[in-house]
């Protein structure tokens, strides 16, 4: 025997099937009821209209926004396509129906969508969209659109100074050349690049004109054969006898000199503690003002420790002591050297 109110259990059941009969009767899920819509409705909406609502079941939206909100109609694509949104009449009654050409209402209606679409996108920058629209002016029928966006400005600096002085004479220093901004960067344009340079110098010769002690600074030598090189590139006559010749010797020397590779640099594998070397000194290296050459060790005392730095090399340098001065070298090639 069938329970009590069976007969009611079977009705709620069957009631959700003939709901969904009757819906896929009108149409499948998802898809409008004839006559609705937005081509139904008539009209296309700028921006967020909540007039612009299609007559329901479903209750469906036809204006812009309705993208965002997710609440367009099904045929909203279909019926709005992008720019080309067809507006029915607006506030003073103007026709402006399907099919109908581009007038001055049609125009100020999508600049004000444009303007809504960049505030909502780029906050800050409503400023910054470009008008124009067909009109039927210009190549190919469309007015050339003008930016009225703001216009980015570059840095622009002027040529660099004149490279100043050594910033400390009779040592080993620094000399600057600067440049200055003559347009400041404005609404994201490129930056300024650097203004101002440095690099090294040595000046012997301090403000006042006096010659620095030759202590101060190292000798830069490299190997004899250098000397017969620069003397096949023509040295004038008179200064073919005016060098002389300064013994040294050597103290610790650094490991950096053996790790050269370059087959210029390969005399200072030879380079070794307490040996006696021979240094030249002849033009062009020696001073203008005086025959010497710079960190021959002329103006040092007895006993008085020296630096030396390889030519090309920074990192092979050390210190010698000062022996003498020859008139002429007789140390082994492989321990001759100039200055330059």
């Amino acid at each position: 025997m069938a329970p009590h109110g069976a007969p009611w259990v079977l009705a709620l059941a069957l009631f959700p099937a003939a709901v969904a009969a009757v819906s896929w009767a009108r149409g499948p899920p998802g898809t409008l009821w004839p006559g609705r819509g937005c081509s139904a409705l008539g009209r296309c909406c700028p921006g967020r209209d909540p007039t612009c609502v299609a007559p329901a079941p479903p209750r469906c939206f036809c204006d812009q926004a309705c993208s965002s909100a997710r609440d367009c109609c099904a045929d909203y694509a279909r019926a709005c396509p992008g720019p080309e949104v067809r507006l029915q009449k607006d506030a003073r009654g103007m026709d402006q129906g399907a099919g109908a050409s581009w007038g001055e209402t049609e125009r100020d209606a999508w600049r004000q969508v444009r303007h809504e679409r960049v505030k909502s996108v780029v906050p800050g920058a409503a400023e910054m969209f470009t008008e124009g629209m067909s009109d039927g002016n210009g190549p190919n029928g469309h007015r050339k659109e003008v930016a009225r966006g703001v216009q980015t400005v570059s840095c622009v600096v002027a040529e660099w100074s004149g490279w100043s002085r050594c910033a400390k004479p009779c040592q080993l220093s620094y000399r600057v050349r600067r440049r200055h901004v003559l347009r400041e960067p404005r609404n994201g344009g490129a930056p300024c690049p650097h203004l101002e340079e440095r690099a090294g110098c040595v000046e012997y010769r301090s403000p006042q004109g006096l010659e620095c002690q030759q202590s101060l600074f190292p000798a830069l030598i490299t190997t004899g054969s250098y000397g017969e090189e620069r003397r096949k590139r023509g040295v004038p006559k008179e200064q073919e006898v005016g060098g002389y010749c300064v013994q040294f010797r050597l103290g610790p020397i650094p490991g950096s000199c053996r790790q050269a590779r370059a087959p210029h640099a390969q005399w200072m594998k030879y380079l070794t503690q307490g040996h006696t070397v021979c240094v030249r000194c002849e033009w062009p290296a020696q001073d203008a003002r005086s025959p010497r050459c710079h960190g021959d060790g002329g103006g040092a005392g007895g006993n008085q420790l020296l630096l030396w730095q390889a030519a090309g090399h920074p990192r092979c340098r050390g210190s010698w002591e000062r022996l003498g001065r020859l008139p002429h070298c007789s140390c082994p090639e492989v321990h001759s050297f100039v200055f330059i």
